[in-house]
């Protein structure tokens, strides 16, 4: 009888890329309107975020002709957006949407890294993500 002591070879599974952030239909819509008008078609809007406002952070928004050096690229729903590298932790998992009211029209991030928000509406308290929490 043989007995084996080396350890049992598995097959690797291929680790899910996570998503920094998705697109409603309604933001990408608002992302291509915005692209189209400023003649940019390899460009992009770049979404990041910045310390300031009374809740610490906002989120910060630039068309530009292509992405900096580390920004993730994200193509979705026929709409391209940049995420600053400085800003991957503090968007991964985020959903960005376009909405419309009587009184405003606006980008708005549904982040899971939000902690908290200031009642004006124009800054948040992010946390960076746990990546290894967000895999599934």
């Amino acid at each position: 009888m043989t007995i084996s002591t080396a350890p049992e070879k598995t097959a690797a599974r291929p680790r899910r890329r996570l998503s920094v952030i998705t697109l409603t239909e309604a933001a990408a819509e608002r992302v291509r309107e915005i692209l189209s008008a400023k003649e940019q078609p390899e460009g992009g809007l770049r979404v990041g975020v910045r310390n300031g406002g009374c809740a610490g952070m906002s989120y910060t928004m630039d068309v530009v002709a292509a992405p900096e050096p580390g920004d993730e690229v994200i193509e979705d729903n026929g709409a391209r957006v940049f995420v600053a590298s400085a800003a991957v932790l503090f968007l991964l998992g985020s959903r960005m949407d376009f909405r419309t009211t009587k009184l405003s029209a606006t980008f708005v991030f549904e982040n899971p890294n939000e902690v908290s928000a200031c009642g004006c509406g124009e800054s948040v308290s992010l946390k960076a993500a746990d990546p290894a929490a967000l895999e599934g």
